[in-house]
């Protein structure tokens, strides 16, 4: 049986929300929130446009899927984001209590896991899904950058 609803299906939604930050000149991260196989919640980095640096997409995303269940838990739920979450995301994250969390690039420099596993003890980590295509898009930003 052919399933639909898998970590793929909704990694390319988050990298769909990465390509629009990356037009509208923020640095491409997109963010969804999933409850029962449904998009509860989806957002990109907007720090530029909002002249906020924690503006990030999985800040976003967690307010955004919080206002949806009417719950400041995320218990259930699974973020999918193209960039590993920064300590400040993985604060809000552990927090949250989401169930699970699912990342694409792995960030040596800003990511979470340079200070071990920030999150909710029960909070399932999962990495590498779509990496290839997360990274070539923030490849693609920076190189725009320095020409």
């Amino acid at each position: 049986m052919l399933e639909l609803y898998t970590d793929d299906f909704f990694m390319n939604e988050a990298l769909k929300e990465a390509r629009y930050a990356m037009e509208e000149g923020e640095i491409p991260v997109g963010a969804v929130v999933v409850s029962n196989n449904r998009i509860i919640a989806r957002s990109h980095n907007q720090t530029e446009a909002l002249t906020d640096v924690t503006a990030h997409a999985e800040m976003l995303a967690i307010t955004s899927a919080a206002n949806h269940l009417g719950s400041k838990y995320l218990h259930q739920c699974t973020l999918y984001v193209t960039l590993e979450p920064c300590v400040m995301c993985a604060g809000a994250l552990y927090w949250s209590q989401v169930s699970r969390i699912v990342f694409a690039a792995s960030d040596e420099k800003s990511g979470f896991s340079r200070f071990g596993n920030l999150f909710h003890p029960k909070t399932q980590v999962m990495k590498g899904i779509k990496e290839t295509e997360a990274s070539a898009l923030l490849k693609t930003f920076f190189k725009g950058l320095r020409e």
